[in-house]
């Protein structure tokens, strides 16, 4: 069944290069003709759907191309074709693309994503990819952490409540006493870490920098950087795997604007619920391909993780639409005080 799903993508892929060019024009021109009618809470559903769908086609990928070479040079090359894949963009819009006046911000990210994409690489590789996914859902978690230590925003005992409700979902996944926890284990849920660092770096610089800079900074950065220790470990690829990773980027490069789009025209409470959905995708995946079937554990333990996560989003949603509001009431009380004569 595996040697079957992949030649399947094969010859789907050599059949899709062909048309690319028109599929992406029609694709264009039909969701330009119907954004109107599109509500954004529906346009954010889609984006992120989209990505979802997209980051668990690259697991898949990983995996593929993983059985060939080692996981880090699978990362140099997702990143290498990411960053051919934008820079249509940047020859498009010129210098322009590249101005930033917060280097050291996208350098830091990058580093952060480095450490995240080597961790979570070699977690698919080496593990379950629905109990990887499942271990991966914590990253709002360190999120929140690391907002109230590190940047000093201020969280209450409920949103504290339901990170620690959340890592206790990791504990019925784990089942620490009953089932071997060994250090593959912590690859996903160390992927989460940096994730969450690089998350929090990527809400600073959005305050500053387009989707599009932010996600080529990036890759601009993390392809030098991820080449180095590659080297080490260095085997030319098949045409066979070569073909995997430059969809990988290709995926990689989509799925990250999908992923700022869905945020940028919604709200984060309206969208995230669907970014659980991968792991519906990924157990489907590797389900066809690989013959993995996660256990009950995986989805009780998922579940109380997206419920922790979906309760702190909604939580962070409520406060600030509190505090947006606090100022139209200011200015209106203001306006409403009686002036002495």
């Amino acid at each position: 069944m595996r040697v079957a799903w992949q030649t399947c993508a094969i010859a789907a892929g050599s059949r899709a290069a062909g048309r690319i060019d028109w599929i992406g024009m029609s694709v264009s021109s039909t969701l330009m003709s119907r954004r109107v009618k599109l509500s954004a809470p529906l346009q954010g559903a889609l984006y992120m759907t989209a990505a979802a769908f997209f980051f668990s086609i690259m697991n898949y990928l990983v995996r593929l191309a993983a059985q060939e070479l080692e996981p880090i040079e699978v990362a140099f090359f997702r990143n290498l074709f990411a960053l051919l894949f934008m820079l249509p963009w940047l020859l498009r819009v010129g210098r322009s693309g590249l101005a930033t006046k917060r280097l050291t911000g996208h350098v830091w990210r990058a580093l952060l994503g480095m450490g995240a994409m080597a961790c979570w690489f070699y977690s698919v590789t080496l593990m379950p990819l629905a109990e990887a996914v499942a271990l991966n859902f914590t990253v709002p978690l360190f999120a929140t952490a690391g907002a109230a230590l590190i940047l000093g925003e201020v969280v209450r005992a409920r949103r504290w409540t339901a990170t620690v409700f959340g890592f206790l979902g990791v504990m019925v996944i784990l089942r620490p006493g009953f089932t071997e926890i060994t250090w593959v284990t912590g690859l996903p849920i160390l992927a989460a870490a940096f994730m969450a660092a690089s998350a929090l770096m990527v809400k600073s610089l959005s305050a500053t920098e387009s989707p599009n800079t932010i996600v080529l900074y990036m890759n601009l950065i993390l392809t030098p950087v991820s080449l180095i220790p590659a080297l080490f470990v260095w085997q030319w690829p098949s045409m066979t795997t070569l073909f995997y990773m430059a969809l990988l980027g290709l995926l990689a490069a989509v799925a990250q604007i999908a992923l700022t789009r869905a945020y940028s025209v919604a709200d984060a409470s309206a969208v995230l619920p669907l970014d659980y959905t991968r792991l519906p995708f990924i157990a489907v995946i590797a389900f066809l391909a690989f013959g993995e079937v996660p256990d009950l554990w995986t989805w009780v333990g998922a579940g109380i993780i997206a419920a922790s996560t979906l309760y702190i989003a909604h939580r962070e949603m409520r406060i600030a639409r509190i505090e947006d509001t606090k100022p139209r009431l200011t200015r209106r009380a203001v306006s409403q005080t009686p002036r002495g004569r």
